[in-house]
């Protein structure tokens, strides 16, 4: 699903990629992915099925240190950022937006709902108000993408506009 709206060859990261369900495919369809988890443990089972993927051990905080000067033409969070509170998606996605080279493309899993709520617990399911969501995009530097994907599809541009 996510090769609909990225570019084919693109350089694309995988913040959050667990055990590489969404990577491995990704790279079998010709993508350069890089694939970032705070979980040795994940990355290790990624490395096992899939070594020619590039698997880095960081969060949000350290991506910017293995990527460098890089920036990616897409970047995804799957399942990532429903396990944080609104303070630290939004530092989360500020981060990747960082790392997406303006143009690009960044797919976030940061669902919305009439009746939003911020998880307490890692367990819990962090929702969001439509208009929080828009005003998020437009302070980080994001305009929405219409794509037929469950998850929210962003375009990198200058922030504030």
């Amino acid at each position: 699903m996510l090769a609909t709206v990225i570019p084919d060859g693109a350089k694309v990261l995988d913040f959050g990629c667990g055990d590489g369900r969404v990577a491995i495919p990704l790279a079998g369809l010709g993508y350069d992915v890089t694939a970032s988890d705070s979980s040795q443990r994940m990355l290790d089972r990624l490395t096992e099925r899939a070594p020619n993927i590039t698997a880095v051990r960081a969060d949000a905080n350290g991506i910017a240190g293995h990527l460098g000067r890089r920036r990616m033409d897409a970047v995804y969070a799957l399942a990532v950022l429903i396990h944080h509170s609104y303070a630290d998606c939004l530092d989360i996605i500020g981060r990747l937006r960082a790392a997406t080279k303006l143009g690009g493309i960044l797919v976030l899993d940061w669902p919305v709902s009439d009746q939003p709520c911020e998880a307490d617990s890692w367990i819990g399911v962090t929702t969001w108000s439509a208009q929080r969501q828009v005003e998020a995009c437009a302070r980080i530097g994001l305009e929405s993408v219409d794509s037929e994907l469950p998850w929210g599809v962003y375009r990198a541009v200058k922030a504030g506009g």
